[in-house]
């Protein structure tokens, strides 16, 4: 583990993994190092290879002028002496977690892996699973012992998608290793990106633990937003307008009710119930807050049928334009999209559902949800129901037109509370 190896380029970092964590922090890394770029989907890096990043995390960077090999051969791991896994750690149908992406990174490292070499994983898991999941793993394979022929560490990423502020090179990094130089190495290493804002936790399984509550603590606050909406929506009251009142006292949390999606705050939560749940503790508060978030779609779906209703309208046959499908907005990205709740609620009602999004791949969404998009030529002249499902700036730039696309006596929902009502001139308008 020596540091002025890779410093001067003699040794190579490879990131296993190049999508929206990867890619970012491969690209930061080539700056300062000698790196590989690894993936197992051909197709990705074949647009690397040209420069294009599908995921937007790059938006006009030239990451080709670093120092990048990009490959989906995994020979090429055999001249790397740094690994970082940094692929996706999603949940089954069961909301139990999917370690097969990260167990197969394993062991495409261990036929890699040689005296010396350091792995550091970066994608969410629970604690302990870093040395009782993927350790074996890397022994078994290599024949070589752990912490003694080769070195592992764990620093969780903390990319936020759409993000161009907390970048990798920007925040504070933590990271871990099986012993203190193993950290210390790390440290050196992630702190030439940023800096040396770097925080040493004492163990993987802090490390480990410390990333799963971050995503697990917001989930929680946006649920309590979700719940109190609910509330206020019973008794008459707009919930933004009592948030805006409330975000005047210097200690109020400004969360705010939404679709809580994508693969962090609806995903990483699980991960922590699991664990627990296999050491015999059962958590309440945790899972209460995923219910309540994992019905959100369900709930804005009824609430939106009652209004048509209200208006007059007939159910079966409805046209309804649902407007974004990404789990947030600004990005291409629709892993975990909670606004398919919306889309499949709405569909056991008869109603006939559009979905524009203007940043969503069609080819992906049909493959993943099984959703035909529509392009704007192809939407219809009027619609019973508008729902502005995801704030896309697109979206927010071409409001007037979006709202023209509103029936008489049609109803717009309007998720995150972002149009000014009165654009409505006097049509049906709801939010969260």
């Amino acid at each position: 583990m020596n540091f002025e190896e890779f410093k001067n380029k003699t040794k190579r970092i490879a990131v296993i993994g190049l999508g929206y964590v990867g890619m970012p922090l491969l690209y930061h890394l080539s700056k300062y190092f000698n790196c590989i770029g690894f993936d197992i989907k051909k197709d990705r890096v074949e647009e690397l290879k040209k420069g294009i990043d599908s995921t937007g995390e790059l938006e006009g960077v030239n990451f080709l002028e670093n120092n990048i090999e990009f490959s989906y051969d995994e020979t090429i791991l055999d001249e790397a002496n740094l690994f970082i896994v940094a692929v996706p750690t999603p949940i089954d149908e069961h909301k139990l977690p999917n370690l097969k992406p990260l167990l197969s990174a394993t062991q495409t490292v261990a036929r890699h892996l040689k005296k010396g070499d350091v792995v550091v994983y970066e994608s969410t898991v629970y604690p302990t699973a870093t040395n009782k999941e993927c350790v074996p793993i890397l022994e078994d394979i290599s024949s070589l012992k752990a912490c003694e022929d080769f070195f592992v560490g764990y620093s969780p990423e903390r990319i936020n998608p759409g993000d161009k502020v907390h970048t990798p090179d920007k925040i504070t990094k933590v990271v871990s290793g099986c012993n203190r130089e193993t950290a210390q190495f790390l440290a050196k290493i992630y702190g030439a990106i940023n800096n040396d804002n770097i925080f040493i936790a004492e163990s993987i399984e802090t490390a480990e633990a410390a990333k799963v509550i971050e995503n697990t603590q917001r989930d929680l606050n946006i649920a309590l937003m979700n719940e109190l909406s609910k509330i206020f929506n019973i008794m008459g009251i707009n919930t933004y307008a009592v948030l805006e009142a409330a975000k005047t006292k210097w200690n109020f949390l400004a969360f705010e009710p939404g679709l809580v999606g994508g693969h962090c705050i609806g995903v990483d939560p699980y991960y922590l119930t699991y664990k627990a749940q296999e050491i015999g503790y059962h958590p309440e508060v945790i899972l209460a807050g995923r219910r309540i978030n994992d019905s959100m779609g369900e709930y804005v779906a009824k609430e939106s049928i009652k209004r048509l209703i209200k208006n007059g309208k007939t159910i079966l046959g409805a046209k309804a334009l649902l407007l974004g499908i990404t789990f947030k907005e600004n990005v291409p990205d629709i892993r975990n999209s909670r606004v398919v709740d919306v889309y499949r609620e709405l569909e056991e009602f008869g109603v006939d559902v559009d979905v524009f999004d203007p940043l969503a791949d069609r080819e992906e969404v049909k493959e993943e949800y099984s959703i035909e998009l529509k392009s704007k030529k192809e939407l219809k002249d009027s619609y019973d129901l508008v729902i502005l499902a995801v704030k896309h700036k697109a979206f927010l730039e071409d409001i007037d037109k979006l709202i023209g696309y509103l029936d008489k006596d049609g109803v717009f929902v309007d998720i995150k509370g972002v149009v000014d009502k009165n654009k409505l001139n006097g049509k049906t308008y709801w939010s969260l």
